[in-house]
């Protein structure tokens, strides 16, 4: 194992440290090290906070700022956050209109959340909901979920909401725009080579030089099948015909195409992942209206990438054009 460390014990918080000094304009990081802040608190305005393990950088500290997160929660490498890291970042970002969290579907991050959200209501009376993301078409239930694993749409729901809460809507109507944001974004992802978590030393699963794993989470979880390497159309195709199917006839309707790398794939062969995801989707008569391309929702060192369609609506596709400031994603004012 080759990486740029000093320790597996103290890789995230000297991670952090370094993460919250390159961007000092932008964030704050607890001294307590628990939670990543705006460094601007906005009275008024509902507080958005999302969390989980490390390893998936820039999610969830790299969209902490305006237009998206007031603050992010990391655990230890693939390791949810504690109830307490979720207490303390809402208390110390909450503008009076209440808190959403943003919960992707893992057993660990929604027990410690729901938890969070019981210790919040109770000890500082602040109002309080929880949007549950679960985007990924590829299993129903894996290792660590009941249900849909929630991986990179997760993205495209923290910035739509996170826009709409700049401007001011209520933690009612973000909780239900969300959940819309949510039903409307479907994820699949293939993984060419495994991830190494720093702590254990060695790949956490054998994936031999001609394989490929179809549907694998965002933890190095398995997929439904491992299969022979192909070409990046042929694994487009079954990736979006996929996603495809999960919508049904939604011709003439406007998506955002998110290409997403898992870490260790370059950003070439994400374009070319693109360029065939595209003009499959529009072979189904879907326009994509809006694209992102790049490396987001990682999962450490992993070769591969998932694919993410969102149909937007009007409404949906003004707030991801609206002015974001983010370590990892920003455009507008």
């Amino acid at each position: 194992m080759k990486k740029l460390m000093n320790g597996a014990d103290t890789i995230l918080a000297e991670s952090l440290a370094g993460f919250a000094a390159a961007h000092a304009d932008i964030v704050v990081l607890d001294p307590s090290g628990k939670f990543i802040r705006r460094k601007d608190i906005i009275s008024g305005k509902v507080a958005l906070i999302s969390g989980g393990g490390s390893g998936h950088e820039p999610l969830h500290a790299g969209f902490v700022g305006m237009g998206m997160l007031d603050a992010a929660c990391p655990g230890q490498v693939f390791t949810s956050p504690t109830p307490d890291q979720m207490l303390e970042a809402a208390q110390a970002v909450d503008g009076g209109a209440g808190v959403l969290f943003i919960v992707k579907n893992y057993e660990g991050d929604v027990m410690n959340f729901d938890m969070a959200a019981e210790m919040l209501k109770d000890m500082a009376g602040i109002a309080v909901m929880q949007l549950i993301t679960n985007d990924d078409i590829a299993v129903e239930d894996s290792l660590f979920t009941t249900g849909r694993r929630g991986v990179a749409g997760t993205l495209v729901v923290e910035r739509i909401v996170g826009a709409a809460a700049e401007k001011g809507m209520s933690l009612a109507d973000l909780m239900a725009l969300g959940e819309r944001v949510n039903r409307q974004s479907k994820s699949f992802g293939v993984a060419l080579t495994s991830c190494t978590v720093p702590a254990a030393g060695k790949p956490t699963f054998d994936l031999g030089p001609g394989d490929m794993e179809f549907g694998v989470g965002i933890h190095g979880e398995p997929g439904r099948r491992r299969a022979a390497l192909a070409s990046a159309d042929e694994i487009a195709a079954e990736i979006c015909e996929g996603i495809a199917k999960e919508f049904g006839d939604v011709r003439g309707r406007n998506a955002l195409l998110f290409v997403n790398g898992f870490g260790g794939t370059p950003l070439m062969e994400l374009y070319v992942m693109h360029n065939s995801a595209r003009r499959i989707f529009e072979r189904h008569g879907i326009e994509i209206a809006r694209s992102l391309t790049g490396s987001y929702v990682t999962s450490l060192d992993m070769a591969g990438c998932s694919i993410t369609l969102t149909l937007l609506d009007d409404d949906m596709l003004s707030l991801w054009d609206a002015p974001v400031h983010t370590a990892a994603l920003r455009w507008g004012a």
